[in-house]
């Protein structure tokens, strides 16, 4: 009987814990949309700044498709290393708030 009044008071111990954990993980839809957010703005505006980089000096230099497509790609790999940098911050910051 000693055995099952331990299990029984672990068990409570265990779900208060979980509980807690609950409350506090409510308010991470809102961080969490928002951390999305942040990294697709940072992917689409390297993308749209790069293009726009391009096209403006095909118009300069009156080399119409080439430094647009090259820039688009410049564009698309700045902001596909900015999304990595992003997320490996980000989980650094997860990673020593769980602690």
């Amino acid at each position: 009987m000693k055995n099952l009044n331990e299990i029984s008071t672990r068990l409570e111990i265990a779900k208060k814990k979980i509980k807690k954990n609950q409350i506090k993980d409510n308010g991470t839809n809102a961080a969490s949309l928002g951390k999305a957010l942040k990294i697709s703005t940072e992917l689409v505006a390297s993308v749209v700044v790069g293009s726009t980089i391009g096209f403006l000096l095909d118009n300069w230099f009156d080399t119409k498709p080439l430094l647009t497509i090259c820039f688009f790609i410049l564009g698309v790999v700045a902001g596909i290393l900015n999304v990595i940098r992003s997320a490996k911050k980000m989980h650094k910051i997860n990673k020593y708030r769980k602690r």
